[in-house]
């Protein structure tokens, strides 16, 4: 029991670590995107869809093609979203709230049309879902040699390759902000971007970059959320909330990508652990489920009252950055 709670928690956080990582990309530039919810559904959606239309219109099935394609259709969705919002945000200086929750709601509303739409033409009234089994096989696929190894294998080496890709862009991204120039340039950008402009760094290339970088990271959790957790089934508002998750862990793991990557497995265990617990009331189970936002309040706090640098959110964020006020 133990090892199916670890594998599962695993599983439900792997989409929390990329929204997060995700997220972390783009507030490093100085962005608050709100709208995270928002592109891990288009993300999910736009996987969907390509494989529904390769799944269908196929009568060979390839397995490469079965995985190439929705990652490419989420990689562009995703993609898209990053250069609305950037536009919005950073070109026409719209308020980056409101743009972060407006894209939430469009995405939202993508997902669920285009999800409806497909559900009528796959015939399946009785249950409005998407069942793309085949293309979720290939996706659930995982490392050969796992069962060989007991319960290491079952613990560590029993998820497909999204889950260990999740876990690696966190990494780089830790890497990139610590090692790299052009990582150190985007901490600078997010903490004065009139100081970083008049060292001649490309501000507004840095931040289009890092918002549809984050974006399209983002939408792949969307994608592994339903073509691996879900096992390959799409249904309309199936995701729940587990984008405003992800934006939460950037909080809980002080803007750290690495750190993030313990978060989303702790994140993962407290959303399932109710289900482990014997005897639990209904009332109880809604009130372990707020745990993981509980946490991050006293993180949020915790982290405030400490006042430590290195712990704190970009300087900028949130923050229009108007170039003839430098």
């Amino acid at each position: 029991m133990i090892i199916a709670f670890i594998q599962r928690a695993v599983m439900l956080g792997i989409p929390l670590l990329f929204g997060s990582t995700g997220e972390i990309i783009t507030e490093k530039s100085g962005h608050l995107n709100l709208g995270t919810a928002g592109v891990m559904y288009v993300g999910g959606i736009c996987g969907v869809i390509g494989s529904f239309l390769y799944e269908t219109n196929t009568a060979a099935f390839n397995p490469a093609l079965a995985v190439i394609i929705p990652l490419l259709s989420s990689i562009l969705g995703s993609a898209v979203c990053g250069l609305i919002y950037s536009f919005l945000t950073v070109t026409l200086r719209a308020n980056q709230n409101v743009t972060g929750l407006a894209l939430t709601t469009f995405g939202v509303g993508f997902g669920n049309f285009f999800g409806g739409s497909l559900i009528k033409l796959s015939g399946n009234t009785e249950i409005p879902s998407i069942a793309l089994s085949a293309t979720s096989k290939v996706f659930k696929t995982t490392l050969p040699f796992a069962s060989k190894l007991g319960v290491i294998g079952d613990i560590f080496f029993s998820y497909s390759a999204l889950a260990y890709v999740a876990i690696i862009i966190a990494f780089i991204a830790s890497w990139y902000f610590k090692r790299t120039r052009s990582g150190l340039h985007l901490r600078s950008i997010g903490e004065n971007p009139a100081t970083a402009d008049a060292a001649g760094i490309n501000v507004t290339a840095y931040k289009y970059g890092a918002t549809v970088i984050g974006s399209v990271i983002a939408g792949l959790g969307g994608l592994y959320y339903v073509m691996d957790y879900a096992n390959g089934v799409w249904s309309n508002d199936g995701f729940g909330d587990r984008g405003w998750l992800a934006i939460a862990l950037v909080i809980f793991a002080v803007w750290r990508p690495n750190l993030s990557i313990i978060g989303s497995i702790v994140f993962g265990g407290l959303l399932i652990i109710h289900n482990y617990i014997p005897n639990t009331t209904f009332s109880g189970m809604e009130l372990i489920k707020m745990t993981p936002y509980a946490v991050t309040i006293l993180v949020l706090i915790f982290v405030s009252m400490r006042r430590k640098r290195e712990n704190q959110p970009p300087a900028s964020l949130g923050l229009s950055y108007f170039r003839e006020d430098r």
